[in-house]
């Protein structure tokens, strides 16, 4: 058994904490191993700066620990790492059963919106596989969501619990997504992290340069990513502070929001908005994955009184 450990520490309930099983992984999806290099000291590692490496050790990790039966994603879209967003399905976990007498809702009645769902369907896959939630997917962009829609279709296990959306208004994030009858027990969303390509393209860099490639080497972001994905005209905190701004617009039909903040700088002026819109609690999430850190904000406008009518599992 070969595992390459992932550094720091993961949620205890991640299956990925003590690393990845690379034998394990390769009888999952065999041309894996092509990438799979051994180290000076003879440990064996992926080639992290390559997104077909990046792509296939995900595709393994997918239908060897989530119940898929195949995973693929058009050439380009983001192909986040599997291990950080399972953190983050599993700390939502633990968000929903802070009110919930610390029980972890779970099942087909806990509803979940992943806006900004995108190509690879993936916290959807997760939810479902670790919680039997039901999810609802949305995105402006209609490739992602055929790609996402053909996930859920050819994988029996989540035939009848992922719902996929299009945002038809670039400019709105939950109107013409949340209908009239709709209530969510948390909405997820993995933001874009830049503002323009320049900015995308100083961070491929620094990725690279960490991985030990030249800095002459193409600009090619490991995780892929279409713009879309990627950009927003304002940046990250731009794009959550209109969701927040919105959300106030559906402060009873959602029991928590949440998003990823990638850059802790932008926190001090979320709070700031999230109290002018009166929110009744919000709170931050720290995550550690190696030598990234990264951490969810989430927010709710339900009060005590609410909050005990809300109805978990029912």
């Amino acid at each position: 058994m070969h595992l390459m450990k992932i550094k720091e520490t993961l949620h205890e309930r991640n299956k990925h904490r003590s690393g990845y099983d690379l034998d394990h992984l390769i009888k999952a999806v065999p041309g894996l191993k092509a990438y799979i290099k051994e180290t000076p000291t003879g440990k064996k590692s992926l080639d992290w700066a390559d997104p077909d490496a990046v792509f296939l050790l995900n595709k393994a990790i997918l239908l060897s620990y989530y119940k898929l039966d195949n995973w693929s994603i058009p050439k380009g879209f983001l192909c986040p790492p599997v291990p950080g967003r399972a953190d983050y399905i599993h700390y939502l976990a633990d968000l929903l059963a802070s009110v919930n007498e610390d029980k972890i809702p779970q099942g087909k009645s806990i509803r979940v919106l992943d806006l900004g769902v995108g190509a690879n369907c993936i916290f959807p896959i997760i939810g479902v596989a670790e919680y039997g939630w039901k999810f609802v997917g949305a995105d402006i962009n209609s490739a992602a969501l055929k790609s996402a829609k053909g996930i859920a279709a050819f994988n029996k296990s989540l035939q009848k619990n992922v719902e996929i959306r299009l945002q038809k208004d670039a400019g709105s994030y939950l109107h013409n997504i949340i209908r009239p009858n709709d209530f969510f027990d948390a909405l997820v969303c993995n933001p874009p992290f830049y503002k323009d390509q320049e900015e995308a393209n100083k961070h491929a860099m620094r990725k690279l340069n960490n991985l030990g490639k030249r800095s002459g080497q193409s600009k090619v972001l490991n995780f892929g990513g279409e713009t879309h994905e990627l950009i927003a005209e304002k940046g990250e905190l731009g794009f959550v502070s209109g969701l927040i701004e919105e959300s106030a617009q559906f402060p009873t039909r959602v029991f928590w929001y949440t998003t990823l903040v990638s850059s802790g700088k932008y926190l001090s002026q979320l709070y700031k908005l999230l109290k002018d819109k009166k929110v009744y609690d919000y709170q931050t999430i720290e995550m550690k994955q190696g030598n990234k850190s990264s951490r969810i904000l989430a927010w709710t406008f339900l009060r005590p009184k609410e909050q005990k009518k809300w109805n978990f599992g029912g």
